[in-house]
């Protein structure tokens, strides 16, 4: 009886957690500006890490306005449906970005291979121009990131509360 009790319990256990919230390593508060030609959010949110993806949420009087979801193979976004990292490049960015872009500018990394990159004492600038395809101004200075391309007209800023 207490044997199957227990396996009854371990069981249900086991379902319970497959139903548990994700765990993130790393959460922050900030100010967001998500603009690109399609899109165009700017409030205060969260960003949210663990090994497996980041989270993005930003918030508009208390209400969850936009969600993005950045795994290691797509990006799923409250207002359309996951794809992979290359379609969304391509529908809200630009498909001439490496795929790991969006998820590097939130996390605060170097961006396309660390190309033109320049190093100061409380962070980092790049500086990536090519033709007609992009010119990238991005720059991790002080708990600010800001990612500005004139010429797709994208602008991504990141102020860490």
């Amino acid at each position: 009886m207490k044997i199957r009790f227990f396996l009854l319990f371990m069981v249900f256990a086991f379902f319970l957690s497959a139903c548990a919230p994700k765990q993130y390593i790393k959460q922050n508060a900030a100010l967001i500006v998500f603009r690109t030609p399609s899109f165009q959010y700017a409030d205060l949110g969260f960003i949210y890490e663990n090994k497996e993806e980041t989270k993005v949420e930003i918030y508009s009087n208390a209400q969850p306005l936009m969600t993005l979801e950045i795994s290691k193979k797509t990006i799923c976004m409250s207002l359309l449906e996951c794809m992979s990292k290359e379609t969304f490049n391509q529908k809200v960015l630009s498909a001439y970005y490496p795929q790991d872009t969006l998820e590097h500018i939130f996390q605060g990394k170097s961006i396309f291979g660390q190309t033109g990159l320049k190093k100061k004492s409380n962070g980092f600038t790049q500086k990536i121009v090519s033709g007609a395809k992009y010119d990238i101004f991005y720059s991790v200075l002080n708990n600010e990131i800001i990612f500005r391309d004139t010429i797709n007209q994208i602008l991504i800023k990141v102020k860490k509360q």
